[in-house]
């Protein structure tokens, strides 16, 4: 430990190697570990699997038409669909690396916000 009479002489640069000195005994954290692939959640993860569980991009434009919204994120993709009776979020996940992304949770609201079961929603989105 140093004194404060010790300290108290020192000046400039002496002061600076001691106090640098000081640091240099504190031991450093770890480094931080590679960021690892989220789980892909499970179908009935959230809730009861779905008539669109399973599925594919194409397979729900086909049925849907073009998104509201395609998000795009190393990991899953959000598509979105709505057509003014209700809005229908689905998340495509793929199963194993280099699989196709499909359809592992989706979620439905009526416009003002009120929960939707999913399979109401793609009804009436596939209505047209």
């Amino acid at each position: 430990m140093i004194e404060w009479r010790t300290m108290r002489r020192a000046s400039g640069p002496g002061l600076l190697i001691m106090a640098l000195s000081a640091c240099a005994a504190v031991p450093s954290a770890p480094p931080p570990t590679a960021a690892t692939r989220p789980a892909v959640p499970m179908a009935g993860a959230y809730g009861k699997p779905t008539m669109l569980t399973g599925m594919d991009a194409r397979r729900l434009i086909q049925m849907f038409g073009t998104p509201r919204l395609d998000i795009r994120d190393p990991h899953v993709r959000k598509l979105q669909f709505a057509n003014g009776r209700c809005i229908l979020d689905t998340y495509l996940y793929a199963p194993a690396k280099g699989k196709e992304p499909v359809v592992s949770y989706a979620d439905s609201r009526q416009p003002s916000g009120m929960e939707m079961d999913p399979a109401a929603c793609a009804a009436l989105l596939a209505a047209k």
